[in-house]
């Protein structure tokens, strides 16, 4: 059985990527900024593009899904957030 990699010695990095991604999900999710933000560049630009292209219309299905995922960034601890997130590099929820 594999043991999950510790964390950064720098916890605190983990801890404001974490908050600075949770806050862009909420308040900006439509523009997948919290997805650059983690390094997912493929999913910002699809969240990026749902909303330019449409030009508005279908934003708010980037918007929910942002939110949703700013709400869980935040409430995951640092610890499975950097396992989930920046070691098994999940996506999406």
């Amino acid at each position: 059985m594999h043991e999950a990699p510790a964390p950064p010695n720098n916890l605190q990095d983990v801890k404001n990527k974490k908050i600075i991604a949770g806050i862009f999900g909420i308040l900006l999710g439509a523009l997948g900024i919290h997805k650059f933000i983690l390094g997912y560049t493929s999913a910002g630009l699809i969240m990026l593009l749902i909303s330019v292209l449409t030009l508005g219309i279908l934003s708010a299905i980037p918007s929910i899904i942002g939110l949703i995922e700013g709400i869980i960034y935040l409430t995951k601890s640092d610890d499975e957030f950097y396992q989930t997130y920046m070691v098994e590099k999940r996506p999406w929820f």
